[in-house]
């Protein structure tokens, strides 16, 4: 199973709790590639994810498959020769829109299932990940709250989220789906980039059941939960956004705590995780 993330040195946690979750789902081999660079934001500044981490992750997943593996690339370059300049100091950091970037590393799998570091696997996502994406640049679900805003084409919801979406890399190439949403993120300022270059650019894009990339709520059938900002309507309107490693968050104040086996692990790492990330 091919699987990507990006992010910087504080996505660290993320990156090491969603694949431990994966390894908890799945007896196969897991190749993970991660995509890092070293950004400049202006008052933002972001660190690449250290090798460290990779090779602690590495040697983590290893424990149950020694067939697994975990790849970085440092993209630094890449960003600043198509650097997403109108993009720059929106709300969402540079790293949302490094995935846009994959199709420039030669060798990457045909077919990669690209996870957002605040997404956790629930159950075997195997079939999922072996869906059939023949005629499809991308295959994702709707975004939970975008749906009712956004669309590209005539269907009424076709505004996918794109926190989990499988990428069928040589259709991706052959249609330069990325190299035309990393130009759109070079002139065009959108609220949330990358999602909004892919969703309006992609020409054939397939849409999966709600289970595979839940972003409201755990479900008995959630195969990924999405851990996104949301609304609550109750005592008053306000949104909440806990994230996997606020643990003590995750379990009283969204009284999770069938993701307490990863978690656990996650908090034995911990302090080697904190000696890495520097």
């Amino acid at each position: 199973m091919n699987i990507l993330y990006c992010g910087d040195s504080k996505m660290a946690d993320g990156l090491v709790i969603s694949a431990l979750s994966l390894r908890r789902q799945t007896h196969a081999p897991l190749n993970i590639y991660v995509l890092t660079a070293n950004i400049k934001g202006g008052e933002r500044d972001f660190n690449a994810l250290p090798v460290a981490v990779t090779n602690l992750l590495e040697g983590e997943l290893q424990k149950l498959n020694p067939d697994s593996h975990v790849y970085r690339y440092d993209m630094t370059a890449q960003f600043y020769d198509d650097e997403p300049i109108a993009n720059m100091a929106t709300l969402f950091t540079p790293y949302c829109m490094l995935r846009l970037y994959a199709d420039l590393i030669p060798g990457l799998p045909d077919r990669l299932l690209y996870l957002d570091t605040d997404v956790i696997a629930s159950q075997d996502p195997t079939n999922f990940y072996n869906e059939d994406m023949t005629g499809h640049e991308i295959v994702g679900v709707l975004d939970y709250y975008g749906r009712w805003f956004f669309h590209s084409r005539l269907r009424v919801f076709d505004y996918l989220n794109s926190g989990v979406l499988l990428l069928n890399m040589p259709l991706i190439k052959e249609t330069r789906l990325f190299a035309k949403a990393r130009a759109m993120c070079r002139d065009v300022k959108m609220f949330m980039p990358d999602q909004s270059a892919l969703n309006k650019l992609a020409r054939t894009k397939a849409i999966a059941p709600r289970r595979f990339n839940d972003q409201r709520r755990r479900h008995e059938d959630t195969v990924f939960q999405h851990f996104t900002t949301s609304f609550r309507f109750w005592p008053w309107l306000h949104t909440v956004t806990v994230k996997p490693w606020e643990v003590s968050r995750v379990h009283d104040e969204l009284h999770l705590t069938m993701y307490d086996d990863v978690l656990n692990e996650y908090d034995r790492l911990r302090p080697a995780l904190a000696a890495r990330k520097q």
